[in-house]
């Protein structure tokens, strides 16, 4: 889901949507991908004016596109790099649930087990040197706001700060992720496991490893071959199970976690049992297409 407000920074989005031609565009990659010849051919127009619609679209990031040998010819394909927009417009009336809000930077993990290829940088420069998991216990790591691994989990410590009088009835989780090829590769699936005291909460395999267009926030320093960004996930946990996205993962309830302890644990997890072992990318604020960190919000009513 792309979540979006009234901010300026997503003026280019709306522009994208108002367009008759780039709507019929999404809905013909809602069907499948296609390249830019298809496309026009579909739509009755050149590949010249459908390649400019397509760069709209792609600034916009509600697709993303690559590029691929076949037939003796390179060909752009494109494909749906979202599949919902959730818009906040601005209500001064509105009353906002009672909640915690947890903000949890990329590098401040209290656990991990990483195996090659993997990394992590803060929004100046790499930490150490690729490929050494040595480094994911380097000081500087406390800086990251991107970390990588193909297989392995990274975990994180998180206080509750619930009160005995408040009973929580909704913990929501977000952050952007993706898988983690050699180099990049769109179409590298990874089974990735979310787990919260200890629990997994379920699976969602992203479909590959963003960079064929930098991300909206990289750094400038950042090299063009390697992950760019990832996909915004929204998980959330109540009374009848969780959720990403909006569609249902697994039968875990809030009430399973174990949420009366003074600290909780989440943890993001490739493990070699999983039938797409494709790695992990997380980025946090300053990286990739969404200026955040991971955020935990526990939406509670008092007892």
């Amino acid at each position: 889901m792309l979540r979006t407000n009234t901010d300026k920074q997503w003026l280019p989005l709306y522009e994208a949507l108002a367009s008759e031609v780039r709507l019929r565009i999404l809905d013909l990659l809602a069907e499948q991908p296609m390249n830019v010849k298809d496309l026009a051919a579909s739509l009755g127009l050149s590949s010249a004016i459908v390649t400019m619609h397509i760069k709209k679209l792609e600034k916009a990031t509600l697709i993303a596109t690559r590029m691929i040998r076949k037939e003796g010819g390179t060909h752009k394909i494109c494909s749906l790099a979202t599949r919902s927009i959730e818009i906040m417009l601005p209500n001064g009336a509105t009353v906002e649930r009672a909640h915690h809000e947890t903000k949890i930077p990329i590098g401040h993990y209290t656990a991990f087990n990483v195996y090659p290829t993997c990394g992590l940088a803060t929004k100046e420069q790499i930490i150490g040197q690729y490929d050494d998991p040595r480094y994911f216990l380097d000081p500087d790591r406390m800086h990251a706001r991107i970390l990588w691994f193909s297989k392995g989990f990274v975990e994180y410590t998180i206080p509750n700060y619930s009160l005995h009088s408040q009973q929580l009835e909704e913990i929501q989780i977000s952050m952007e992720l993706s898988s983690e090829a050699p180099g990049i590769n769109e179409q590298w699936p990874s089974d990735i496991r979310f787990y919260m005291n200890g629990i997994c909460l379920g699976e969602w395999t992203s479909p590959g490893d963003y960079g064929h267009t930098r991300g909206r926030l990289t750094p400038s320093w950042w090299l063009n071959n390697v992950n760019q960004y990832g996909l915004l996930k929204v998980i959330r946990i109540d009374q009848t199970g969780t959720y990403m996205d909006g569609k249902q993962i697994s039968d875990v309830t809030i009430d399973a976690l174990s949420l009366h302890k003074k600290f909780w644990t989440l943890r993001f997890a490739v493990e070699e049992d999983s039938r797409h072992v494709g790695g992990l990318s997380l980025f946090g604020e300053g990286f990739g297409n969404y200026n955040q960190d991971i955020e935990l919000k526990a939406y509670y009513s008092e007892a």
